[in-house]
């Protein structure tokens, strides 16, 4: 048997498209699903709270959670939930009460749309709508309790 001629390589070889081909991957693409419709009420609302509650200006100006003043009779030192006189001024507690009274009669508003719907049993709508005035009525009460307290001569 006659000894087989030995190929040389050649220069091409080297460029060769088959030399330098991508990898065969089997990826899947991952599937998202669709966050369900309470989810997103939920973070819509916490997204509510935040913004009205004033954390944006908490992160920037950093108040304290809380203040304190002086009784002028006995010298003794008592919290202060609201800073008085300033508008623009808040205690970190100050804003968060509020902005849960604020989220508070947004919920009101949403029991009483619940209150509307003409699948429910009658006494469950009932129930809805006085669930629902009650959240904004308190609501309302308390925020203008607090905005009293904040400026005491609004709206007298």
């Amino acid at each position: 048997m006659a000894p087989k001629p030995e190929t040389q390589a050649s220069p091409s070889s080297a460029s060769d498209p088959l030399f330098l081909r991508p990898p065969r991957l089997r990826l899947k693409l991952p599937t998202l699903t669709l966050p369900s419709p309470m989810t997103v009420y939920a973070l819509i609302l916490l997204t509510y709270f935040m913004v009205v509650s004033g954390i944006v200006y908490d992160v920037i100006v950093e108040p304290p959670g809380i203040g304190s003043s002086q009784d002028p009779v006995t010298g003794s030192v008592r919290p202060v939930v609201f800073l008085p006189g300033r508008v623009n001024g808040q205690y970190i507690i100050e804003g968060l009460s509020s902005g849960f009274m604020f989220v508070i009669g947004g919920i009101g508003i949403v029991f009483m749309d619940m209150a509307l719907d003409k699948n429910r049993a009658k006494s469950v709508k009932s129930s809805y709508a006085t669930a629902g005035v009650l959240s904004v009525v308190l609501a309302y009460v308390m925020i203008m309790l607090f905005l009293r307290i904040k400026i005491p001569a609004y709206l007298r």
